[in-house]
C-alpha cells in the first residue's frame, strides 16, 4: 500500500509561484501538478485525474471556495479530496470550506512535517476508498453473475414443476386426444376472468399454473365410463362425480403453494353458487374463489369442445348459456368478469386447436400491485 501512497498525484493550486516551488520541494517523494489559478486547474482536470488538491482559498478573481463549489457540483470531480491552504485563522473561513465538502485544512506558514502528515494521511484515505469501491464492484459482479446462476436454477425447477404437473395432468387425460389444448385453454381462461376480477398479477399466474390440474382425479375414472358416446346414467355419473374428491386426495398434504391451489381447484370446481353442485354442495361464498373461475372456464370449454357425446356448440352460444346460468351455477360476479374479457376468451378459443403444451406457456411475469392475493379458501 506505501507503493501505491507515493505513486499518487497532487494538484498544488496558489496564485504565488514561490508557494507552488515550496509546497512541490516538500512533496518531493509524490508526484505534483500545478495550477495558480481557475483555468489552469480546470485544464489540468481536464487531462488527468490527481488524488488530491491542495488549494489556497484566497486568489484573484476566482477564489479557493468557487473553485471548489464547481469541483463538489461535477461528478468525474467531487471525489477528489480538497485540502485548502490558508494564512487566515478565521473560524467562519474554515467553516465554510468544510461546508463545501473539504476535508482539512493547512495553515500558512507551511510547516513541512505537518504537511507532509496530512498530505499522507488524506492520501492513505482517498486510496483506501479506491480500494473499497473496486473491491464492492467485484462484489457486485460476483453477486450479480450469481444471482443470474440462482435465477436460471430456479427458471429450470420452475419449469420442471410446471412439465410435472402438465404430464400429471394428461395422464389423467390421455385418453382425449384434445387433452394439450384444454389444458393450456382452461389456463389462459381461467387467467382472463381473474384479470378482469382485478385479482393480482402474481396469483392470475399461479392460478394459470394450477388449472391444469383440475380433472387430475380423472386418472381413476374407467374408461367405459369417461369415455361413453351416450348420455352416462344414474351410476355412471356418481361415478364420474368422484373424480373431484380422487383430485383432491392426489394433490392433499403438499407444501408447494401451486399443488394447494391445485388441490382446491379439483375439489371445488364443479360446485355451484346455488349449491347443487357437487361433491359438497357449497354454495356461493362458501365456493373458494379459484374454484368458482374455474367453473366458468371449464364449463365453456367443454361447451365448445368436441367430446364423445356431442358436437362442439359455437362460442356465441356458449356465452348465451353460461349468461343464463348467471346466479345459479355461476358467480355473477365472475360470469360478468367472463363476459368482460369477451375478446381475449374469443382469442383462447380460437388459439390453442394444435394439442401441443409447453410449460414456457405458463411463464408469466409475477410483480405485486398491492391488492391482496387470491384465497385459497374464498
Amino acid at each position: 500500500m506505501a507503493d501505491e501512497i507515493e505513486s499518487q498525484q497532487i494538484l498544488i493550486v496558489d496564485d504565488l509561484p514561490e508557494n507552488l516551488a515550496l509546497l512541490a520541494r516538500l512533496l518531493s517523494e509524490w508526484k505534483t501538478l500545478r495550477a495558480q489559478d481557475a483555468g489552469e486547474v480546470f485544464r489540468v482536470l481536464d487531462s488527468c485525474q490527481p488524488d488530491l488538491i491542495l488549494l489556497d482559498i484566497v486568489m484573484p478573481g476566482v477564489d479557493g471556495f468557487d473553485i471548489c463549489r464547481r469541483l463538489k457540483a461535477d461528478d468525474r470531480w467531487r471525489d477528489i479530496p480538497v485540502i485548502f491552504m490558508t494564512g487566515s485563522n478565521s473560524p467562519e473561513s474554515e467553516t465554510t470550506g468544510l461546508t463545501l465538502g473539504a476535508v482539512d485544512y493547512i495553515a500558512k506558514p507551511f510547516r513541512a512535517p505537518a504537511v507532509r502528515a496530512r498530505v499522507r494521511l488524506h492520501l492513505s484515505l482517498a486510496l483506501a476508498r479506491k480500494n473499497l469501491a473496486r473491491h464492492n464492484e467485484v462484489l457486485e459482479r460476483q453477486v450479480a453473475l450469481r444471482t443470474a446462476r440462482l435465477e436460471d436454477a430456479l427458471q429450470q425447477l420452475q419449469d420442471a414443476s410446471m412439465e410435472t404437473i402438465i404430464r400429471l395432468s394428461r395422464a389423467a387425460e390421455f385418453r382425449d386426444e384434445d387433452t394439450g389444448s384444454h389444458l393450456v385453454r382452461i389456463a389462459f381462461l381461467g387467467a382472463a376472468i381473474a384479470r378482469q376480477m382485478a385479482i393480482p398479477r402474481d396469483s392470475v399466474d399461479l392460478l394459470m399454473r394450477a388449472a391444469p390440474l383440475h380433472d387430475v382425479g380423472k386418472i381413476g375414472i374407467p374408461d367405459r365410463v369417461l369415455l361413453k358416446p351416450g348420455r352416462l346414467d344414474a351410476e355412471e355419473f356418481e361415478l364420474v362425480k368422484t373424480h373431484t374428491v380422487l383430485g383432491a386426495k392426489i394433490l392433499q398434504g403438499s407444501r408447494a403453494e401451486i399443488i394447494r391451489l391445485g388441490e382446491v381447484i379439483a375439489l371445488t370446481h364443479h360446485e355451484q353458487w346455488s349449491g347443487d353442485g357437487y361433491p359438497r354442495g357449497l354454495k356461493g361464498t362458501e365456493i373458494p374463489l379459484p374454484g368458482r373461475i374455474l367453473a366458468v372456464a371449464d364449463v365453456f370449454d367443454a361447451l365448445t369442445s368436441r367430446r364423445p357425446y356431442k358436437e362442439p356448440f359455437p362460442i356465441d352460444k356458449s356465452f348465451e348459456i353460461l349468461c343464463k346460468r348467471r346466479g345459479t351455477a355461476f358467480d355473477p360476479d365472475v360470469v360478468d368478469a367472463f363476459v368482460s374479457a369477451e375478446t381475449e376468451i374469443v382469442e383462447i378459443a380460437n388459439s390453442y386447436t394444435n394439442g401441443q403444451i409447453s410449460p414456457l406457456f405458463f411463464r408469466a411475469p409475477i410483480g405485486q400491485d398491492g391488492r391482496e392475493p387470491l384465497s385459497l379458501a374464498g
